[in-house]
This record gives C-alpha cells, structure tokens and sequence, in this order.
C-alpha cells in the first residue's frame, strides 16, 4: 500500500474521501485545514494570527504549515500509513516535504489530484457542514452525503457546524489561489511517475475503486495487504 497526498481545489471532495480511507483502511489523516483550526482553537498568539489569514482567504506561510505537518509526522506510529489533505500546496511546500519524507525513508507514494469546475465547488460549500468533534464532513444538498439525523453526526451524536470559511468570496479566492499557485507543482508529482488524476464530479465508489487500485490497497481474509 502506498500513502497519499491529496491535491485538490476547496470542496473537491478531499475530506470525505480521506474519511472513507480512514476508516476503511486504517490511514491517519493529516488535514493542514484541521491542524490549523487545532492552533486557532488554542486561542494562542499564533493561531491568532493564522484565523486572520485564513479570513481573508490567502494562504498560510509556507514555513508555519510545513511545521505543523512535520510534528504530526513525528507522532505517527511506525509502519502506519498516512494521507495529506491540503499540503502541499506551493512548488517549495512540494519540494520541502519531498526532503522530509526522504530524510524519513518514505518512498511509497501516491498524489492524488481531483479536478472539478469552480461552479460545482461552489454548490458543495453551500451545502458543506462538519462535525466540531471528529471533524467529518456531510453534505445537504448530496443524498448520499447528509447526515442520518437532520443536524446530527452519525458518529458522534452532535450537532453539526457551518465552517466559519466556507462562504462564496472566501471560496472563490482560495480557487483563484489554488489555479495559481498549487496546480503548478502537478508537474512536479508527474515527473516522478507519481501523479493519478481523478475526475472528482464522478460517483464517489467509482473514485473509491479508482484510489484502492491506484494505491494497491487490498483486502484479504478481513486484513489488509501491502
């Protein structure tokens, strides 16, 4: 099996497929978006100053995030494999993490981008909402996607939130951020032969079946296999 990165515009379906993978296949999760809602939620003088970033819809320093995802790297168990939502997103953000997880050993890898058009993304944010606890996201305008309970998680019993940066300016520029500045680096990932993309307006099982090929996950007599 082989870990994943995730290269995708806001709201192209990133989060959901990542929790799929999750629990499905037992990958930890590593959200830049989440570790950087974890610091502002510390109330602390740095996550302060990420909130305000975050707000005008611009992109967190490079520096602040590659930090964030190398402490999480060093709690990972050992052998287990991981998924990267939302990192990296610039050319030097690819090129630091490449020299970390070398400088780690860590040589199987998948990048996953997932295209879709800007007005499809836009008609997913309407609708998005997230569990404040374990972080999993659902859907209202997507049968498929909401919750059992109006409101509710399935998991955890509790009542479901609007993220405070899903709103229409706020996406359009983090598109426009994403068209300049990240999908630059798809070029890096497909001169190391490691690239897949994957039309994100399809079935999500199609998708499923898509990643679990392309990753060589496997499932034998209830087990996973390498």
């Amino acid at each position: 099996m082989k870990n994943i990165i995730f290269i995708a515009p806001p709201a192209a379906g990133k989060g959901t497929i990542s929790d799929y993978l999750v629990k499905n296949y037992h990958f930890l999760h590593i959200s830049t978006g989440d570790l950087l809602r974890e610091e502002i939620a510390s109330g602390s003088k740095f996550g302060r100053e990420i909130d305000e970033i975050i707000k005008r819809g611009s992109l967190v320093k490079d520096d602040i995030v590659i930090k964030l995802v190398e402490n999480k790297l060093e709690l990972k168990e050992p052998g287990k494999l991981f998924i990267l939502d939302g990192f990296p997103r610039t050319e030097s953000q690819a090129y630091s993490l490449d020299q970390m997880l070398e400088k780690k050993g860590i040589d199987q890898l998948l990048v996953i981008y997932l295209d879709a058009p800007l007005n499809v993304l836009l008609k997913r944010v309407m609708g998005r909402v997230i569990c404040p606890k374990c972080k999993r996201s659902y859907n209202l305008n997507n049968e498929k996607l909401k919750p059992i309970c109006d409101g509710i998680c399935d998991d955890c019993g509790i009542s479901l939130v609007k993220r405070d940066d899903d709103n229409e300016e706020i996406i359009k520029v983090r598109y426009e951020s994403f068209m300049k500045d990240t999908k630059p680096i798809l070029d890096f990932y497909q001169k190391k032969g490691i690239l897949k993309e994957i039309d994100a307006t399809i079935p999500l099982e199609d998708i499923y079946e898509i990643i679990k090929e392309e990753a060589d996950i496997q499932v034998e007599n209830g087990g996973l296999n390498d």
